[in-house]
């Protein structure tokens, strides 16, 4: 049978809840975090929580079905959908931690984590407790954050620990909101309002309970979304971010071509090679989300519940996250000349959805 396609985003989402979102954009710029009304959105239709079990308070979502969300979310405003969609998953880590940990951490209604890949922490081992110091930087959603989530190097009798190869071994901790103190310096052009700050901890002793493994062959609970590897997770995850946000690039390019129709500088023939333009840029685009989408479920589908996912077929899903990523930038950029000076206006919709894209696209996860 063959797949449908997957719809335009608008589809997956309420208009009215895409209008409100939408509504406080500017705002949340200037808060430089989402605004109190587009967060009760996320905690009203518990987007946080997309892969958290239903025990947990969760949706419990396979990820074909949160991807769907999570670029839904993009098209309708950058920060929005890169917050939901770097503090989901970060909240997917409920599936790692230990029991104990978890009912204690999942006990809100309005529980977010952030948090840092970056190994920029010490944790020292001092009995059955560790003591860790560090900074991390671009904990997406710092401002909102309930817990936080930061890989240490771990040192025993003031010496790195290593693994049988030599490299050092990582380990990753929660820690809560009141043990951290968040640097408010994330200053990028683009995605303002995620809140992507810093954090640190200094000499914070931590119960053992506090360390978990990413890890698939680790899972504490048994959900498929737990056992589908953590880096093509991941690159799905932030790969439909650049898809949604180039979407709405384009339909506010087709926006712009159906203005232009009043204005008598504009003949008919260029009305006409700005929409060959756009529908050329479109099809690509879907084109390639198809494939996406399809490459994804296949994936998805070949898990069957169990530890078996595909290597094969996950490479393919590598690949067509980055494709899809780099197609949707390379089709915004190929229309960003025929906008006008609008795009070029910082303070326009266009232009906010141009340096969102560009922002997120450096994720080195998203590099061919």
């Amino acid at each position: 049978m063959k797949p449908q396609n997957i719809p335009h985003p608008s589809f997956f989402i309420d208009a009215q809840l895409t209008g409100l979102i939408r509504q406080f954009v500017a705002e949340a710029e200037q808060l430089g975090s989402l605004h109190p009304n587009q967060l009760s959105v996320i905690y009203k239709e518990n987007w946080f929580n997309l892969y958290v079990p239903k025990e947990y308070g969760g949706l419990g979502l396979s990820l074909p079905e949160a991807l769907r969300i999570q670029e839904s979310l993009a098209w309708i405003d950058g920060s929005t959908g890169w917050t939901v969609t770097l503090c989901s998953g970060a909240n997917w880590f409920v599936g790692f931690l230990q029991p104990e940990t978890a009912e204690y951490i999942f006990n809100s209604d309005k529980v977010c984590l952030a948090g840092s890949g970056r190994q920029n922490g010490i944790a020292k081992m001092v009995n059955d407790e560790y003591e860790i110091s560090g900074r991390w930087p671009y904990a997406t959603g710092a401002a909102h954050a309930t817990a936080f989530t930061a890989n240490c190097l771990v040192e025993k009798d003031g010496k790195i620990i290593q693994n049988e190869d030599g490299s050092p071994i990582t380990a990753t901790f929660i820690f809560l909101k009141n043990e951290v103190s968040v640097i408010k310096d994330w200053k990028a052009m683009g995605m303002i309002a995620t809140s992507s700050n810093s954090f640190e901890v200094k000499k914070l002793r931590v119960n053992k309970n506090r360390l978990f493994a990413i890890d698939e062959k680790k899972t504490v609970l048994a959900g498929k979304i737990y056992q589908y590897p953590f880096l093509q997770f991941a690159e799905t995850t932030l790969a439909v971010n650049i898809s949604g946000m180039a979407i709405y690039y384009l339909d506010l390019f087709e926006a712009i071509i159906k203005e232009k129709k009043s204005d008598e500088h504009f003949t008919n023939e260029k009305l006409l090679a700005l929409s060959l333009r756009h529908d050329t840029a479109k099809n690509q685009l879907d084109e390639t989300r198809q494939l996406f989408y399809k490459t994804v479920q296949h994936s998805w589908n070949e898990g069957r519940g169990a530890k078996d996912f595909n290597p094969a077929t996950l490479k393919e899903v590598s690949l067509a996250s980055k494709v899809l990523a780099d197609i949707s930038r390379k089709m915004v950029d190929e229309i960003f000349p025929y906008c006008g000076l609008i795009a070029t206006n910082h303070d326009s919709e266009i232009n906010r959805v141009w340096r969102n894209l560009h922002t997120a696209i450096v994720h080195p996860l998203l590099l061919q």
